[in-house]
């Protein structure tokens, strides 16, 4: 990324470089990633709208910032962590498998997430393509619990060997991690796939999610709006025409659009 890149992520955001001139320290990172949350929704729109997810760094940011979008994990964590690497921070990225029903795990690849190491040499797991997970970073290397306005969170050993780690929330494994090193161009069958298989839940539905300022939650799946709020209690309503979707995805989630997505259905399909 070139400074013009990452003032123009930073203006998205609604962060001034000017306000953090220590540079890449713990409470910065808080800052982005809370930031993040807030600002840039996740969403699967691409996916039936027919747009090729290409995780190149530029791609991602003339999606992320140039087109004032979202995105799955792959895009979000793959351009906050091009963000974060240019302000001075360590990034790793990292592959996940999400934990699904009776405990099976998705595919691997399923999932991006960051390590991120700050100048002081401490490190974090930065995530802002998960939807309802942690609003801070999480202490990569704590095995107790850890309070968050998200929830209650763990990072713990998993795996025949111990050697990956459980994302854990209120109790129940989110994703497991591999500690290896990756790279982007790792995730393009995990986000090839996700895109295109009927057994996706990304092509079975439409979602676009992002939190808000008190610390809850909205997100616009077909023409049903919903609001969670912070203690977890939830309103939600239907909307009668594309427009008033159109007006939702422009107000609420800064999406420009000039058609209402539509649930692509491959098993219609085959």
């Amino acid at each position: 990324m070139n400074s013009a890149q990452v003032d123009a992520y930073l203006r998205r955001l609604g962060v001034e470089r000017s306000a953090w001139p220590d540079g890449a320290h713990v409470e910065l990172l808080r800052e982005l990633q809370l930031r993040h949350l807030r600002t840039v929704p996740f969403e699967n729109l691409s996916v039936h709208l027919g747009e090729e997810i290409v995780l190149e760094e530029e791609r991602l940011l003339d999606k992320v910032v140039g087109a004032g979008r979202g995105g799955i994990c792959y895009e979000l964590n793959g351009a906050f962590g091009a963000l974060l690497g240019a302000l001075g921070f360590e990034v790793t990225l990292l592959a996940g498998r999400v934990h699904g029903e009776e405990g099976r795990l998705g595919i691997p690849y399923d999932h991006l997430a960051l390590r991120v190491r700050t100048v002081d040499g401490d490190e974090w797991l930065a995530d802002v393509g998960f939807g309802a997970l942690s609003h801070r970073p999480l202490a990569f290397g704590e095995r107790g619990e850890q309070e968050d306005p998200g929830g209650r969170f763990r990072i713990v050993s998993a795996g025949p060997d111990g050697a990956d780690l459980d994302v854990v929330m209120g109790g129940r494994a989110q994703y497991r991690l591999e500690t290896r090193p990756r790279v982007l161009g790792d995730f393009v069958a995990g986000a090839w796939w996700h895109s295109t298989s009927p057994s996706s839940h990304f092509t079975q539905s439409l979602v676009c999610s992002r939190l808000t300022q008190d610390g809850g939650r909205i997100t616009l799946s077909g023409h049903t709006f919903k609001v969670t709020g912070p203690d977890g209690e939830r309103e939600e309503w239907e909307m009668d025409t594309d427009e008033e979707v159109l007006a939702a995805y422009r107000e609420r989630f800064g999406i420009e659009l000039d058609r209402v997505p539509t649930v692509r259905n491959p098993h219609k399909n085959g």
